[in-house]
C-alpha cells in the first residue's frame, strides 16, 4: 500500500469508527425512551480522565505577542547578490560555413566587433537573519549566503546596509555577517537543550520576499539527523516544528513563548519544496558556539571524539546482536576508532558500547553528536562504555580535525567542507582490482564544491592530495592547506591528476 493511501485508509477508519459510535449511543437513547423500567443513566467523565505524567497549569498557556512583537525586530530580510558570466546570445562560434556566402565574421566568431562573448549579470536570491549584537553581527544559513558577490541586509525598519561575511561553518549551515550599524535590536539567545514536545515556538522570517512574517506552531521533536548536509564531518540535530516555514525562511529566528533565540532555521522537508507539515532548525546551542568561533577566531574550533558509532536499537540487535553479544537496545556501538584520534589515544576500542558521556545518557548518535559539537579540541569529555560485562569511565582529551589536542590557525583550511563530498573507504580487494595500494571512493558530491567544479563525480577514487597519500576518509580531514592537486582514478579506471585546477591525465 502506498503512504498516500494508507494514511487515507487510517482517515476512513477513523470517520466509520467515529460513524458507529454515534450510531450506538443514538440507538441506547432510543431504548431507554420505550422500555424506561431498563433504562439507565450513562454518565461521561468530564475531568481527571487518562494517565497524566506532567502537572496541568491553567494559568501557563502562553501569550505569543510579547515575544512576536520584540522578536520581529531584530530578524532582518538578506539579499544574496551574485554576479556570474553569461554567454551573449548575439555571439556564436567561429563557423566557415558563413564564409562560403561572404557573410562577415571577426576572427574570434562574433556578429559584431562590440559585442563580448560573455556578459556580467546579477542573480538574486533571499534569506532571512537575525540581529545577535547590537554594532551589527546577523547570524544565518550558509547556504543563504553561499557564493554571493554582495549581500544587501534590510532591517526591520526598511533601514538597507550592506554586509561583510565574518565566517562560514559548512558543517553545520551555519554563517555569520556583519553591517556596520550601532544601537541595533538584538534576539538573546535561549536555552536550546531546555525545549520541551509540545512547547509554544515561532519562526520569524520573510518567505517568498514577505518580510517580517510571524508563524506560530510546537516543537514536534529535537535531535533530527536527515542527513541533508553533504559531508562526512556535518553536525545534525535539528529541531523539528510545525511552525510554517517556506523558502525565505532560511536564516531567521525560531523563538520561544519569551522571545529568545532557540534555533535558526534551515531546512524544509517537502516534496514541493514548501511548507508540509514540519519544517527544521539548528539548535541554538550549536548556532551560539559556531559564532563565537567565527568572531574569535575565524575559523570554527571543531573537537572531535575520532570514532564512528551506530545506535543500538532493535534493528541493530535483530542484525548484528547475536555476532557482538548484544541482547538490549541502548547506547552506541563504537564499530571504527580513528587511528591517531582522540579516542586511540583515550583507550576507546572497536566493539565498545558508550552508554553516557559526563553522565548524560546518550541512546541516539545525534545526541552525542551535538554535545561534541559544543566543545573545542582540547576539551576534556569522560565517556561510560561497557566494555563486555565490565564498565568503564574513560576521560577523551578532544582534537581537531587535523588529529591534534589544540586550537587550530586562522589560516586553517578545512579540506573536507572546500572539497564538497563526503568519503568512503575502499576495501583490499577492490584497491587490488583497481591496482591501487591507497584511496577513497567519493560517495556523494554537493553541487558549488571544488569536486563539483572539477566535474569530478561519485564513484571516483582520490589517491592523494598535494602529493601526499590518502589512505582513509579520516585522512581528509588531516590536510589543513590550500589544496594545490588533486589525484585519483576516475569511473572509467584511467589515472589522472588536477593541478591548479586544470585537468591533466596521466
Amino acid at each position: 500500500m502506498k503512504r498516500r493511501d494508507f494514511f487515507i485508509g487510517i482517515l476512513a477508519a477513523s470517520v466509520v469508527t467515529a460513524g458507529l459510535t454515534a450510531y450506538g449511543v443514538s440507538k441506547i437513547t432510543s431504548g431507554a425512551s420505550t422500555a424506561s423500567a431498563q433504562a439507565k443513566t450513562i454518565e461521561f467523565v468530564t475531568t481527571g480522565a487518562g494517565s497524566h505524567f506532567t502537572a496541568y497549569d491553567r494559568d501557563g498557556y502562553p501569550d505569543l505577542t510579547y515575544a512576536a512583537e520584540n522578536a520581529v525586530q531584530a530578524v532582518v530580510n538578506i539579499e544574496n547578490i551574485q554576479e556570474i558570466k553569461v554567454r551573449n546570445s548575439r555571439s556564436r562560434g567561429y563557423d566557415p560555413f558563413y564564409e562560403l556566402f561572404g557573410i562577415p565574421m571577426n576572427p574570434y566568431g562574433y556578429d559584431r566587433d562590440d559585442s563580448p562573448e560573455y556578459s556580467s549579470r546579477e542573480r538574486r536570491s533571499g534569506g532571512s537573519g537575525v540581529i545577535i549584537s547590537s554594532d551589527g553581527y546577523i547570524v544565518t544559513n550558509n547556504h543563504v549566503i553561499d557564493k554571493a558577490s554582495r549581500l544587501r541586509v534590510t532591517l526591520n525598519d526598511d533601514s538597507v546596509y550592506d554586509a561583510t561575511l565574518v565566517g562560514t561553518d559548512p558543517t553545520t549551515d551555519v554563517a555569520l555577517i556583519k553591517i556596520e550599524a550601532q544601537n541595533l535590536p538584538t534576539l538573546a539567545f535561549g536555552d536550546s537543550d531546555a525545549l520541551r514536545l509540545g512547547e509554544w515556538v515561532m519562526a520569524i522570517g520573510s518567505p517568498f520576499e514577505l518580510r517580517s512574517t510571524v508563524t506560530a506552531g510546537i516543537i514536534s521533536a529535537k535531535a533530527r539527523d536527515l542527513g541533508v548536509i553533504p559531508t562526512d564531518f556535518r553536525i545534525e540535530s535539528f529541531i523539528q516544528t510545525d511552525a510554517a516555514v517556506n523558502p525565505g525562511n532560511s536564516g531567521g529566528a525560531l523563538v520561544n513563548t519569551s522571545g529568545e533565540l532557540v534555533g535558526i532555521n534551515t531546512v524544509i522537508k517537502s516534496p514541493t519544496g514548501s511548507f508540509a507539515g514540519y519544517s527544521f532548525a539548528v539548535p541554538s546551542s550549536i548556532v551560539k558556539k559556531v559564532v563565537v568561533d567565527l568572531k574569535e577566531y575565524g575559523i570554527v574550533q571543531r573537537a572531535l571524539l575520532g570514532i564512528r558509532f551506530g545506535e543500538i536499537n532493535s534493528q541493530f540487535v535483530e542484525q548484528f546482536g547475536q555476532e557482538h553479544g548484544i541482547t538490549e537496545t541502548g547506547g552506541l556501538y563504537v564499530g571504527e576508532v580513528t587511528e591517531g584520534g582522540a579516542a586511540e589515544a583515550a583507550g576507546v576500542k572497536e566493539g565498545d558500547v558508550i552508554t553516557h558521556i559526563d553522565g548524560i545518557k546518550v541512546d541516539r548518535s545525534t545526541a552525542l553528536t551535538e554535545y561534541v559539537a559544543k566543545h573545542r579540541p582540547n576539551d576534556k569529555v569522560t565517556l561510560t562504555v561497557k566494555r563486555k560485562d565490565n564498565v568503564k569511565q574513560i576521560d577523551v582529551v578532544l582534537r581537531n580535525t587535523a588529529g591534534k589536542a589544540e586550537l587550530l590557525p586562522n589560516d586553517y583550511v578545512d579540506v573536507a567542507a572546500v572539497l564538497g563530498a563526503s568519503f568512503e573507504n575502499i576495501d583490499a580487494k577492490e584497491k587490488k582490482k583497481l591496482g591501487i595500494d591507497d584511496g577513497v571512493l567519493v560517495k556523494s558530491v554537493s553541487q558549488g564544491g571544488l569536486l563539483s567544479e572539477l566535474g569530478i563525480r561519485k564513484g571516483y577514487i582520490i589517491t592523494q592530495i598535494n602529493g601526499q597519500t590518502v589512505k582513509s576518509a579520516s585522512d581528509i580531514s588531516k590536510f589543513t592547506k590550500k589544496i594545490e592537486s588533486i589525484g585519483g582514478v576516475d569511473t572509467g579506471g584511467r589515472h589522472f591528476v588536477y593541478r591548479n585546477f586544470s585537468p591533466n591525465k596521466e
